[in-house]
């Protein structure tokens, strides 16, 4: 390393840095920094060339502008100064690996970096005692960080929001006031809720028109209907997918999920729960989640919904839980199919006792408990009664939430109006910045209130809330009865699956298990005459059979 001339004048670099708007207002500010900094340089002889300033920033990594931008010019050719300047070595990095990294970095190229209040020479007591103060930096600033963490679970855990931006569907409003701190909770939004309500049903039941959508056909459905996320931008899968799988919507919302440095997922004993108003009932956000499971490709590949046979994929053991599959056997009519449980067949009795049953007359039973149990007009309106009930209530809130939204269209279109008249008498001027944004921002929540309230009405219009009444309930019976005959005696596969999405086979009995939201489309797709294959879960395969991906052309 050269030695500097002590007769030449010193060109300095000043570094400030601060790691949050808080701690720029009760720590050592920028310009706090910046006029000690000063005043350091000049009783020293340095001469200032340039200042760099971070506002905003954690000293813990390298990930700054600024301080990457400082690093570039201090070890180019020749660099533009030859000393850096600090309130602190804490100010430079709080990671004493990295400090003694950067300040090797610097040396390499004769730029030197001192600190205001902590000065020290280069001798190797000196260089120990650096690295000893780097160390107690980067020790106090994990203790900082774990305290703060807990004092934010906690917070969540009473129900407060701890910041950035909410999920959609709810706004943050003041809760209490806690000495200067205002502390904040979420509220449901009702300008965006009636949006995430809408993805929930057109994932479990559809539009009224067609069956449930698939997260990409819902993204299509609300892009092509100019149905804007919050930010007025097109819908993605990954967003629609983070609506449905959000707790938050149930009154659920989850802190302190994953680290902050690098993104992995903590454990559940870490995780803190804060409750909010929930959007979405318990009962269907329970649906949407086995739903999306039943859909994983890893969990029902395409070759069970496919199969030849009537209950492949539905059909399981009551013991032990394994699939039944199909085998074939002799008996004294000869060669017959029949299910038995697949850890039975693996691994014998040690492994499950369940039972084997004859598959025509295991289909049978189920096909005909159906046909002569399920579809009887008495049995579909106990059944559905509730479902309907809800279905009324959930019109209802609509009816409610539409004439909320067409309140907010009227008053946002009077106060328009009122800055409209204010600017033709000359009280307010137009190219005030701060009157256009208003202007601006009050057209956004008219428009967005007002495709709101169309796509409402939209549903309160369609056929999709008075698909199904009582009074119709002995037609819709008969047609669903017929429709789940084929010509010959046998059974249409999907009709049934749509009908009944498990099947249970135990020792002295076999039990059907399907959802009322299922039911209810089946019979609305009977009624109409559609198939009922819609509602039969399907899947696609992310991978193919061969060793790679990507297909080639034949040569």
């Amino acid at each position: 390393m050269n030695v500097q001339n002590p007769n030449v004048a010193q060109r300095a670099a000043l570094y400030l840095r601060v790691s949050t708007t808080r701690q720029a207002e009760h720590d050592v500010s920028i310009p706090d920094q910046r006029k000690q900094g000063e005043t350091y340089c000049a009783s020293r002889g340095y001469q200032l060339v340039e200042t760099f300033v971070e506002a905003g920033a954690s000293a813990t990594n390298d990930r700054r502008p600024e301080f990457q931008r400082m690093i570039e010019a201090g070890t180019s050719k020749p660099a533009p100064f030859n000393v850096v300047v600090v309130h602190s070595f804490s100010r430079f990095f709080r990671d004493h690996f990295e400090l003694e990294f950067y300040v090797r970095k610097l040396a390499k190229n004769d730029v030197k970096l001192v600190s205001i209040t902590q000065e020290m020479g280069d001798d190797p007591m000196h260089v120990m005692m650096r690295q000893i103060m780097a160390l107690f930096d980067e020790y106090q600033s994990k203790e900082n960080a774990k305290h703060v963490l807990r004092a934010m679970n906690e917070n969540a855990r009473q129900g407060f929001w701890n910041g950035a931006r909410p999920p959609i569907g709810y706004r943050i409003v003041a809760a209490e006031q806690r000495g200067s701190k205002t502390k904040k909770k979420l509220e449901i939004d009702p300008l965006h809720a009636e949006t995430v309500r809408l993805i929930y049903r057109l994932f479990l039941e559809g539009d009224g028109t067609s069956g449930p959508k698939g997260v990409k056909a819902i993204a299509t459905y609300l892009n092509e209907r100019r149905m804007f996320t919050r930010d007025g931008g097109k819908w993605g899968l990954a967003q629609i997918h983070a609506i449905l799988t959000r707790t938050t919507y149930i009154g659920e919302h989850r802190f302190n999920t994953r680290s902050h440095k690098d993104r992995e997922k903590k454990p559940e004993s870490e995780v803190a729960v804060m409750a909010v108003p929930p959007l979405i009932e318990r009962e269907t956000f329970d649906a949407v989640q086995a739903r999306l499971k039943s859909r994983n490709p890893m969990v029902v590949p395409a070759r069970v919904s496919s199969g030849p046979t009537l209950l492949t994929g539905i059909c399981f053991c009551a013991k032990c839980g394994g699939a039944m599959t199909l085998r074939t056997g002799k008996g004294n009519g000869g060669q017959y199919t029949y299910y038995t449980c697949s850890t039975k067949a693996r691994q014998g009795k040690t492994g499950c006792e369940g039972r084997s049953i004859r598959m025509d007359k295991l289909d049978h039973l189920v096909a005909g408990h159906l046909e002569e149990r399920l579809l009887q007009p008495k049995r579909l309106e106990t059944i559905l009664s509730s479902l309907l009930d809800r279905r009324q209530e959930r019109a209802e809130r609509r009816r409610e939430h539409l004439a909320d939204l067409n309140r907010r269209i009227t008053e946002t279109d009077q106060r328009l109006n009122r800055l409209y008249d204010a600017i033709e008498s000359g009280v307010a001027e137009l190219d005030d910045v701060g009157l256009k944004d208003r202007i601006a921002n009050l057209k956004a929540i008219r428009d967005q209130a007002t495709a709101d309230a169309e796509r409402i009405r939209m549903t309160l219009d369609g056929s999709g809330d008075r698909a199904v009444t009582p009074d119709m309930i002995d037609a819709l019976s008969e047609t669903a009865r017929r429709s789940l005959r084929i010509e010959g005696g046998g059974y249409r596969r999907d009709h049934l699956r749509a009908l009944a999405q498990r099947v249970e086979v135990a020792d002295d009995e076999v039990r059907i298990m399907g959802r009322k939201s299922d039911l209810l489309q089946t019979l609305v797709a009977a009624s109409s005459g559609e198939t009922a294959a819609f509602a039969v879960r399907s899947s696609v395969l992310k991978w193919r059979a061969r060793r790679d991906s990507n297909p080639r052309p034949r040569r």
